[in-house]
């Protein structure tokens, strides 16, 4: 736990995280890591097979950092297998140590790794998630690609057998673009969820084994753990009993775009969009002060298209987007203008979903043109990882000369063109 073994109760762990903010936890069986915002990875508990990246198997009671071959090198995301530890860098490069007897560390062999090793056969490749199972491990690329090696009893790597594998191996999902993963240190399950919003599972499913992605009828990968993992676990509270009440938020959801209870109408591309004067005056600064006052029942609209302005104001009603990659750009002009900073959060994360060599250059501009910083710095990750294929796409050569000024300015500061 990191703290003094003789306390049993719940306690703030404070060596050496005291002046660090945690941005993310792992944890194995018996051995945990955090993840810190400046990028340092802090590792503690047992360590008999190397897991905490010390360089030797002696346990290590209270966090310490884990630095060897991550020194000065930033760390955006981390996971813990039963014994095992992985890391990826900003720069998409994956890491591993701790038990590798089943090839989960994907470095070739099935040899432990006191400290942090590079996971070589990913070098061609963008990584920007990992998860670990219980004895094997999943990546995904900014691609949508997934990848997947170490153990494979049940068939948890999806690569139709139940063949273990040192190295990674591409995972097919029906050729959709996957956009999560996740997996769990306690189960030999693994999960998917696709850019169509598709989840398939595939691994130790009831005690049988299911060896290539399976298509469930769920929307959200943590279902998958909750009703097919041995043992069950959930990350969310899931209700035991029928229930028909409806919370404030459902019923909010579900007056979205109703004619029988609306007191107002916005025209978009000859298109009627119902909604409620109130409810768009509380939730938006912008209904705020042009609604009051105002007795019109009818609203034309015609700065943005009927797909973006009904999704803004159905984000109004739900807090949620439902848009494509490329129409999620049109709505981020309108969060921008409208000055709905959450908006803007959720439209980046879209985006981000729908990058490919042949938009990355399109998309880093309208960042730049929306001053989305997040994206910005997303894009402009993604064009150095793909710099030889995005340097020829047509984009590429359209490039605002100003951008282009910026964008090899900043690339060569991160040693982009370095042979």
């Amino acid at each position: 736990m990191g703290v003094d073994p003789t306390f049993s109760s719940a306690l703030k762990v404070c060596t050496n995280l005291l002046i660090k903010q945690v941005v993310e936890v792992a944890c194995g069986s018996h051995h945990s890591m955090a993840l810190a915002a400046d990028g340092e990875v802090f590792a503690w508990g047992y360590n008999n097979c190397g897991q905490v990246g010390s360089g030797s198997t002696a346990n290590q009671p209270t966090p310490r950092k884990v630095t060897n071959c991550l020194h000065i090198k930033r760390v955006v995301s981390i996971a813990c297998g039963q014994t095992s530890s992985m890391a990826v860098l900003d720069n998409g490069e994956v890491y591993g140590w701790g038990y590798n007897g089943n090839g989960q560390l994907g470095l070739g062999n099935n040899g432990n790794q006191l400290t942090p090793v590079r996971v070589a056969a990913l070098h061609s490749v963008c990584v920007n998630q990992i998860v670990c199972g219980y004895a094997h491990t999943l990546a995904l690329t900014d691609e949508g690609l997934l990848y997947a090696w170490g153990a494979n009893t049940y068939g948890q790597l999806g690569t139709g057998n139940k063949n273990n594998l040192l190295s990674p191996a591409h995972i097919m999902v029906e050729k959709e673009r996957v956009v999560e993963i996740a997996a769990c240190h306690s189960a030999h399950t693994s999960a998917a969820k696709t850019q169509g919003g598709h989840v398939y599972m595939w691994g130790q499913c009831r005690g049988q084994s299911v060896t290539l992605p399976h298509l469930t009828h769920f929307s959200s990968t943590d279902d998958v753990f909750a009703c097919f993992a041995t043992p069950a676990v959930t990350w969310r509270l899931l209700s035991v009993e029928p229930d028909d009440h409806l919370t404030v938020a459902e019923s909010l959801k579900r007056e979205f775009d109703n004619p029988n209870t609306a007191d107002l109408k916005f025209l978009v591309d000859g298109k009627y969009i119902y909604a409620h004067k109130v409810l768009l005056k509380i939730r938006c600064e912008h209904f705020r002060s042009s609604l009051e006052g105002n007795e019109d029942e009818i609203v034309e609209m015609s700065e943005f298209s009927y797909p973006v302005y009904r999704a803004f104001l159905e984000y109004l009603y739900t807090d949620s987007i439902s848009l494509s990659p490329e129409e999620a750009v049109g709505l981020l002009d309108l969060a921008t203008f409208y000055r709905e900073n959450r908006l803007k959060k959720l439209c980046q994360q879209t985006i981000k979903q729908g990058i490919c060599e042949e938009n990355a250059i399109a998309l880093l501009s309208a960042a730049v043109k929306y001053d989305a910083q997040d994206l910005e710095e997303f894009c402009f990750r993604f064009c150095v990882n793909h710099l030889t294929v995005v340097t020829q796409t047509s984009g590429f050569a359209e490039m605002d000369h100003d951008l282009l000024k910026n964008f090899i300015s900043k690339a060569s500061r991160v040693g982009a063109f370095k042979n």
